[in-house]
């Protein structure tokens, strides 16, 4: 029991972390390169856990999920699995799957307000990501506040060629140039003054 807790420790720890930056990076990078849909976010607050769900279905940094095994001989898609082999789940692929999704290759922070449309950056189900409500939390604040001290925030580098990591799990950014002109703080709305940066 205690090997089992400090594997779960540490692989929430490392693999939370590092999701959850990649995430960031990622959804910043996306709404940089888009302006309608940054400009839909700066107007309308309530859309900031769309601005979260919709860059992890879109650009989300889980590429692929652990590998399944077949418990039974069974079909997936047109092809046949037998009892004990493996199948991997390609996360990237399902959330651009178009006859899951409309316009799938579009950011569209309207995407998950208006449809029953879910993606499966997070897992689903028994595999769904015990750390997924406080991935959004910290996305969702990182991007408020980052948007808020920058609003003329600007990527320096050319858009349709960022420099990517070459981890076959994680899809990250190996960095993300900006241009920073900072606006007087005046903590996050709703905040108590505490939350300065």
């Amino acid at each position: 029991m205690t090997v089992h807790l400090r594997q779960l420790h540490s692989s929430g720890g490392i693999a939370g972390h590092i999701t959850t930056v990649n995430l960031i990076a990622n959804s910043t990078e996306a709404l940089l390169t888009h302006p309608d849909q940054l400009t839909l976010l700066r107007e309308d607050a309530t859309l900031t856990p769309h601005a979260v769900n919709e860059p992890m279905r879109y650009c989300g940094p889980v590429v692929r999920a652990l590998p399944r095994y077949a418990t039974c001989d069974t079909t997936v898609g047109n092809t046949p699995v037998r009892t004990g082999e493996a199948v991997l789940p390609i996360v990237s692929a399902a959330n651009r799957d178009p006859s899951a999704f409309t316009d799938p290759d579009r950011l569209d922070l309207g995407r998950t307000r208006s449809s029953n449309e879910s993606h499966l950056g997070f897992g689903h189900g028994a595999h769904r990501c015990l750390g997924a409500h406080l991935a959004q939390e910290e996305t969702a604040v990182a991007l408020t506040a980052l948007l808020s001290r920058f609003p003329d925030l600007q990527l320096t580098t050319d858009p349709k060629h960022p420099e990517r990591g070459t981890n076959p799990v994680n899809w990250h950014l190996k960095a993300l140039p900006v241009r920073l002109r900072p606006q007087p703080w005046s903590g996050l709305p709703g905040g108590s003054g505490r939350d300065r940066l």
